[in-house]
């Protein structure tokens, strides 16, 4: 008589642990140079895996000047006290679409990559982009690079980090570099197209160089003027009764 085969016991069910209720919120912020305004908010289970995070955000965002919404400003956390993380400065750029709009046909536009070292011991790449109002030949390009070379040196020697980044987010540096080359050809637009951070020096990042972003007045206040203004206000004198 043949025997029935035995049935498997069914595996007990998996039990799924949801890996966003073990998460709590922490808050990214920019450094002292820039009033360490809040960047945004980020999940994390362990406050180690917020080491090393990227975080953006535009001048615009960090001052509320409106005229440089163009300009990004990049941060990386370094260290995390209770639930607010911290960051320093590595980068910045321009938005892609700023750049396509500075570009037009018969022009020429020369991209250049100088490294300073600054007061403070930071190392930066800055990537200056030169437009011209006509096409210039390549030995003139070079003489313009070699140029900027020495001028963004003799800044380097000058300026701390914080004095740097105020001169890119200003103009102040565009306007050094178009200076020195208009001796070769006249420069319609230098524009500082991105800057990294290659080595790190000591301290620098502590100096505030931007302004705080203007704060809107509450209702409740406004309010309170608007009352203030309304009982202060004289009453109407009364007409003479025939």
């Amino acid at each position: 008589m043949a025997t029935e085969p035995k049935k498997s016991a069914k595996p007990a069910a998996k039990k799924v642990k949801d890996r966003w209720k073990a998460k709590e919120w922490y808050k990214i912020y920019a450094p002292k140079m820039f009033n360490q305004v809040l960047l945004g908010e980020t999940p994390s289970s362990d406050p180690a895996n917020l080491m090393g995070r990227m975080a953006e955000a535009t001048v615009h965002d960090l001052t509320g000047d409106f005229s440089k919404m163009h300009v990004k400003m990049k941060f990386k956390v370094t260290e995390v006290r209770g639930f607010d993380a911290h960051t320093v400065f590595v980068g910045q750029d321009l938005t892609s679409d700023y750049i396509r709009r500075l570009t037009r046909r018969k022009r020429t536009k020369t991209d250049h990559v100088i490294d300073l070292r600054t007061k403070d011991g930071y190392l930066l790449r800055v990537k200056p982009m030169s437009i011209t109002e006509k096409r210039i030949q390549s030995s003139q390009e070079t003489a313009c690079r070699t140029l900027m070379d020495e001028e963004l040196a003799r800044m380097g020697q000058e300026m701390a980090l914080s004095d740097v980044l105020k001169t890119v987010i200003t103009g102040e540096m565009a306007k050094r570099l178009s200076q020195v080359c208009k001796v070769i050809v006249p420069i319609k637009r230098i524009e500082i197209r991105k800057t990294e951070v290659l080595e790190m020096g000591v301290g620098g990042q502590d100096t505030p160089i931007v302004s705080q972003p203007e704060a809107e007045p509450e209702a409740e206040e406004t309010e309170a003027v608007e009352s203030e203004v309304i009982e202060e206000q004289p009453a109407p004198a009364e007409e003479n009764k025939e």
